[in-house]
């Protein structure tokens, strides 16, 4: 098995947070005047809907190397939908584009990207989220 740790501690002076894997960052917050926010970083559901499409635009390069395809352009546009109590995330709608150098089609890259897509197979089939004190 194969396991991933990130880290996030507070930006002090602020209410927001620094997340961290690795040489890699981000700011999380939430929009201004919402719960202190100041809008410093990415909210809960722009990060969903980053790991959606972040995840998916990785996986269609490793699809298209393992294939012998190469890709000249990817769009990719994620659109989550909230319930109205922002509590919980109803649907995500990942729309992509992309194309290939030699102009072939890129459907069978992006099928194939779709099966094997980490982010969107275990949201699909939920996964268990434990949330522990720690000691």
């Amino acid at each position: 098995m194969v396991s991933v740790t990130v880290e996030l501690r507070n930006v002090e002076d602020t209410q927001a947070a620094l997340g961290w894997a690795g040489g890699h960052t981000l700011v999380v917050d939430r929009p201004p005047g919402r719960a202190g926010g100041q809008g410093l970083g990415f909210n809960g559901a722009q990060l969903l809907g980053l790991a959606i499409g972040g995840c998916f635009c990785n996986d269609l390069h490793y699809i298209a190397g393992e294939m012998g395809v190469s890709l000249s352009k990817i769009t990719i546009s994620v659109r989550v939908e909230l319930e109205s109590d922002l509590s919980f995330t109803k649907e995500a709608v990942m729309t992509v584009s992309c194309e290939t150098l030699d102009g072939s089609d890129p459907q069978p890259v992006i099928d194939e990207a779709k099966a094997r897509c980490m982010v969107s197979n275990s949201l699909k089939r939920g996964i268990p989220v434990a949330i522990e004190a720690a000691i």
